[in-house]
């Protein structure tokens, strides 16, 4: 039996979409090994033209992470905490590709603090883009001598990448 509000969450895609002049589908899938309810909604890029895909990436991922906040709120917003739902959108692999870019990114910062003691502030990006960044810190093991944090207001809110305390280690 589909989950339902991964069904509501392909529905609300959809239907987005078909409003937005892009006639397409949306393919549902809740990654293995999680039982929190996180999905992806992948939107089917084989019926739209390459300027149709940039158009709902946007640059930098302006689009797509605009889209992907605003199902996460809309869908969620009066809900209880255990009934809400977490909307990751792909289009022509654009996730997976920055996934791969901002863990380089991450490695990267990571290599700096070590060798210079310095913390190292990163390029402003989006608030998923920073949750993703924090979870790499957070969720890796080969990490754990590093802490992170955002600092600074919308839209040149940053993160902050330097080595743990004794109390964060």
């Amino acid at each position: 039996m589909i989950d339902q509000r991964l069904d509501r969450g392909r529905q609300w895609l959809e239907q987005v979409l078909t409003l937005s002049g892009f006639a397409t589908t949306v393919d549902t899938q809740q990654p293995e090994g999680t039982t929190s309810a996180n999905y992806w909604l992948t939107i089917d890029s084989t019926t739209l033209t390459s300027t149709q895909k940039e158009l709902l990436i946007g640059s930098q991922g302006a689009t797509i992470d605009s889209i992907q906040y605003l199902i996460n709120a809309s869908l969620n917003i009066h809900t209880e905490a255990d009934l809400q739902a977490g909307y990751t959108i792909e289009l022509d692999g654009y996730r997976q590709k920055r996934s791969i870019e901002l863990k380089a990114v991450a490695d990267d910062a990571a290599t700096r603090v070590r060798e210079t003691g310095a913390e190292v502030t990163l390029q402003p990006m989006s608030s998923a883009e920073r949750r993703q960044m924090h979870t790499f810190f957070d969720g890796d093991a080969s990490y754990s001598d590093l802490s992170t944090e955002s600092r600074g207001q919308e839209p040149d809110r940053r993160l902050v990448v330097k080595l743990a305390t004794a109390a964060e280690a």
